[in-house]
């Protein structure tokens, strides 16, 4: 049988391309914020489009949505925000930037200015006079940021609002520094005077003692003059076998004393304090703009911000996580409270969204689920503020909440929804769903469902949609419907919480890791199920590193240690386990998971330099790094560091000893995530030579930013503090020239900086235009030379002579490189394009992408091999792969039985019609054969309708897309006459 196309057609509308597709699409899973907006008339609705890095227009008339244009904007929008109708904030959360939008001809909008921001920027809003501020979250850290960004330095908020001014965009922007970790949303008041940020990972006044601050045999060392109380029982699994020594959650209680799970004081060995700045107040008017508020006990993560537009107050989308609770069997289905706490008057109250749920009934019930309401995202209000509406993502539904936070209605809209933007005048709510890439829009007044409008194209593959929506849906996932993988693993990452998962009635396990070389020819310990405090791992990266888990006890057995698939699947029981469900998982479901999850990938480092090269603190950790061997000269003895950190992924999958358990060698990609928890009970030791533990008290280094840090259980506020541990695993020596300070930072500065998989310049932007070209070319040339080094792949989009292109940077026939234009054999050089800005015929942006994407982001949107504006100039859609002009050598596309160059509902009709009508013979029967099974009958015709309409397999086997008419079978003609 001849091979066939794969094609990807999705029934709700959207078209979706095949596996070929699939492998230039990079997924970061970037967490939507404020995907939706109207315009200040209404007469426009802007939404983003994640994974094909594009703003969509939508005309709001009629109470319907009418697709207008839409413009390539930076890698990962997830927020926007519109100034007045012609003028909109695009926040592009991989590339470091916000796209300014000029949409004054909705059909063709175009990026006029880019902005950049610091590290993975979240949200956007506007304030201040005449709404002309525009303040953007970001982290702290980037190589956008101006300044030193004191990484390292105890006691420094890790969270930024930047401020720039929108009459004014080439103005350096004004950066409010905020006393907390990553920040996420934003709200604005109604009368644009304040704007509200909230932390992301906030943290719930948690952090943890490790094993060497609760063991008694230490506090002389530790030199407090603190008398412990003994480690929180049991000390034994129900078996008998002691538990390992481990450390203990704290929790700061109402009065300011630290305790632990069993109620016992360790207050003076928590060295800091959490002052649990959740909501900060910005005056948005004053010159420049200052923290003038904030307020706590908002919740552990805080998705989003609304302010009421009748009162003021503060209305916030939160998680509160559970992790002061010790063992696995007593958070089972009840680890998580989804609430919107409301702030104002004085006061802070949270309200439980899911009141409805019996926790004391542990296997739920199928109506507690349909009424529950999980992973609260985006919150909007109606015009008198007499309604808030809330995207519940785990749910599948809206909620409609009073405004006291009771929940009046709730209505499935999506699999995924992630966006709500309200429409008084129209009557109108539109919701964007992230699985699905398309807005239900709801009747505000019965509350029905009107109508779904799918975006235009997403490059995702099927499987990885699928599989995302396990990643969420707490309704299948979980006993009460509340919880899901995402409640903890937060946007496919980390909640920044350690948990004590351990089940004492658990059985102690085999381990089957090979132990790395500092322990060659020891045996590693079993695995014990009191395995006490361990941080939540993020789920990127995974790919190609072996056993999970920090110890590795997720594996694939002594046969398979270090299988990716198997070690995935070995999660399997925690959906009954913690999460709570009676039955099991279906395996189906878990294997569409674990491909989307093997799937997902770090971003690229925020603190390497743009430039391939390292500062030269950097540098030389980096020499002492990737020394092997013997490295006394370097001021290291024993093995090297890549003998247990293999490169690239940075990890071996082999075992470690440390203390009375063994663990994985952990990988280095995320460190940069882990600072701002310093203070720390054990002496810090840098200084001392040669290394010991003097009886010296760590001094209380006040407020930080984070309770946990470094480390399997978070306890290590740094670095250097994790590298000067005594323990077998490093050994520092200090030949003359080099300080131990000296040698052990610079191995911080590098391990800071460690490569994710990708370049550090991967999705940086710099527009080119007649106002300020100068200042960015030197960004632009930048990118060239990145993309040369093969970095990334270099795109550039924008208007030339009135026109929406697209050009990618690449080698032509002759060597040279040049820009690619999306017409076939059209090329323009980098000095013609700069000319063409500089003398404004061209406004344009280049932006730096992964590998291997750049043609499809470029030129080539839905890799059906014809190129963009080459399927414009013909009138075909270049976000379609079926509907495309005919390539050289190529005749047919499987389930295309009318061969109109189309795969729809016509198809299935035209085999139906010859079969039992009399109808037209196809030109090739094979090209009919949608099921594959080598006869053309009714099941072909079942078998396309099934896929365009009920979300069925795509027709085709084959990610190659069209036959040569001469392998196509003898019912065929030789020429079809396409």
């Amino acid at each position: 049988m001849s091979r066939f196309c794969l094609l990807a057609l999705l029934g709700a509308g959207i078209v979706l391309p095949g596996s070929l597709a699939a492998s230039s699409f990079v997924n970061f899973e970037s967490g939507h914020v404020r995907p939706l907006c109207l315009s200040p008339s209404g007469a426009f609705l802007f939404s983003v489009n994640t994974p094909d890095n594009r703003l969509q227009v939508f005309e709001t008339s009629a109470g319907t949505l009418l697709p207008r244009g839409e413009v390539v904007v930076g890698l990962e929008p997830v927020a926007v925000a519109a100034r007045t109708d012609s003028e909109v904030f695009v926040v592009n959360h991989l590339s470091d930037s916000i796209s300014v939008v000029d949409a004054s001809d909705p059909d063709r909008p175009f990026v006029k200015a880019t902005l950049l921001t610091g590290d993975e920027p979240r949200d956007v809003v506007l304030g201040g006079p005449r709404r002309s501020r525009i303040f953007v979250t970001a982290a702290r850290r980037g190589q956008n940021r101006p300044g030193e960004a004191g990484l390292t330095t105890p006691g420094a908020g890790r969270a930024d609002v930047w401020v720039f001014d929108a009459e004014r965009l080439e103005a350096p922007p004004h950066i409010v520094g905020l006393a907390c970790d990553v920040p996420r949303a934003l709200a604005v008041s109604p009368d644009g005077r304040r704007v509200h940020a909230a932390a992301f990972l906030s943290g719930n006044r948690t952090t943890v003692l490790n094993e060497g601050a609760v063991q008694d045999a230490l506090s002389g060392v530790i030199g407090d003059g603190f008398d412990p109380p003994p480690a929180p029982p049991p000390f034994r699994n129900a078996a008998g076998l002691p538990a390992p020594r481990t450390g203990t959650i704290v929790h700061e209680d109402e009065s300011g004393r630290w305790r632990d799970a069993a109620g016992q004081d360790w207050t003076p060995r928590v060295r800091f304090r959490l002052p649990d700045n959740d909501v900060f107040t910005i005056d948005a008017e004053a010159d420049p703009p200052a923290v003038i508020a904030q307020a706590g006990g908002a919740g552990t993560v805080l998705f989003n911000l609304a302010v009421s537009p009748a009162d003021g107050r503060i209305y916030a989308s939160n998680l509160e996580l559970k992790n002061a609770i010790r063992f696995e069997p007593d958070l089972r289905g009840r680890f998580v409270e989804n609430c919107i706490t409301i702030i104002g008057g004085g006061s802070v109250r949270p309200v439980h969204l899911n009141q409805h749920i019996d926790y004391e009934i542990a296997e739920g019930s199928e109506e507690e689920r349909d009424l529950s309401l999980a992973l609260p995202g985006d919150l909007a209000f109606n015009g008198d503020g007499s309604r808030l509406y809330v995207s519940a993502l785990g749910s599948g539904k809206l909620g409609v909440l009073d405004p006291e936070g009771r929940v009046l209605d709730r209505i499935a809209v999506s699999d995924n929804p992630t966006g709500v933007a309200v429409h008084d005048t129209a009557r109108r709510l539109y919701v964007l769903d992230r699985l699905f890439h398309l807005i239900s829009v709801v009747d505000m007044d019965s509350h029905q469902l009107v109508e779904q409008v799918p975006l235009r194209y997403t490059p995702e593959s099927v499987r990885l949609r699928e599989g995302r929506q396990y990643l969420y849906d707490a309704r299948q996932a979980s006993a009460h419907g509340d919880a899901a993988c995402a409640s903890c693993h937060i946007f496919a990452d980390s909640d920044g919480l350690a948990w004590d998962l351990g089940d004492p009635d658990g059985d102690e396990a085999s381990n089957p890791l090979e132990p790395s070389a500092p322990f060659a020819g020891e045996a590693l310990p079993a695995f014990h199920p009191m395995k006490g405090p361990m941080m939540t791992q993020s789920l990127r990266g995974l790919a190609g590193a072996g056993a999970m888990h920090w110890r590795g006890d997720r594996n694939g057995g002594a046969e398979a240690v270090s299988d990716d698939d198997a070690a995935f699947m070995s999660f399997h029981p925690v959906f009954q386990s913690l999460l709570g469900l009676s039955t099991p998982f279906p395996m189906d479901n878990m294997r569409k998971l674990r491909d989307f999850v093997l799937s997902l990938r770090y971003p690229p480092n925020p603190v390497a330099p743009l430039d391939g090269s390292l500062t030269t603190e950097q540098a030389l950790g980096r020499e002492i790094f990737l020394s092997p061997g013997d490295r006394a000269a370097l001021s290291i003895g024993g093995s090297g560091c890549t003998d247990c950190h293999k490169l690239p992924v940075s990890t071996s999958g082999l075992g470690a000893i440390r203390g009375e358990q063994s663990f994985k060698v952990p990988h280095l990609r995320n460190l940069y995530q882990k600072v701002g928890m310093f203070g720390y009970a054990l002496p810090n030791v840098v200084s001392a030579s040669p290394r010991r533990l003097a009886p010296v008290p760590t001094p209380f280094l006040g407020d930080q930013a984070r309770g946990f840090g470094f480390s399997h259980d978070g306890s290590v506020p740094s670095i250097v503090d994790l590298l000067l541990q005594p323990t077998e695993s490093f050994t520092f020596t200090e030949p003359a020239g080099r300080s131990l300070p000296e040698i052990v930072r610079a191995l911080e500065a590098f391990l800071l900086a460690f490569p994710t998989g990708l370049a550090p310049a991967v999705g940086q932007q710099a527009s080119l235009s007649a106002s300020g070209l100068e200042a960015s070319l030197v960004r632009f040339e930048l990118l060239r030379a990145r993309a040369a080094a093969g970095d990334g792949d270099l795109v550039v989009h924008g208007l030339w002579s009135g026109v929406q292109r697209g050009w990618l940077y690449d080698r032509g026939s002759d060597g040279e490189l040049a820009f690619a234009g999306n017409r076939a054999g059209e090329r323009v050089s980098a000095s013609a394009m700069i000319s063409a800005a500089r003398e404004g015929r061209a406004v344009l942006t280049a932006t730096l992408v992964p590998p291997g994407s750049g043609r499809r982001i470029g030129i080539d949107r839905d890799e059906d091999g014809a190129l963009d504006q080459d399927e414009i100039d013909l009138g075909f859609n270049p976000a379609d792969p079926v509907n495309r002009p005919p390539l050289a050598g190529s005749r047919i596309v499987t389930g295309d039985c009318n061969a109109d160059i189309h795969l729809d509902v016509s198809d299935a009709a035209f085999t139906l019609n010859y079969l039992f009508l009399g109808g037209e013979t196809p030109d090739c029967g094979e090209a009919c054969d949608a099921s594959g099974d080598a006869r053309l009958d009714v099941s072909d015709a079942v078998y396309t309708l099934r896929f365009l309409f009920q979300g069925g397999a795509p027709p085709g086997r084959y990610p190659d897309c069209d036959l040569a008419a001469e392998q196509c079978s003898e019912t065929c003609a030789t020429d079809p006459g396409r």
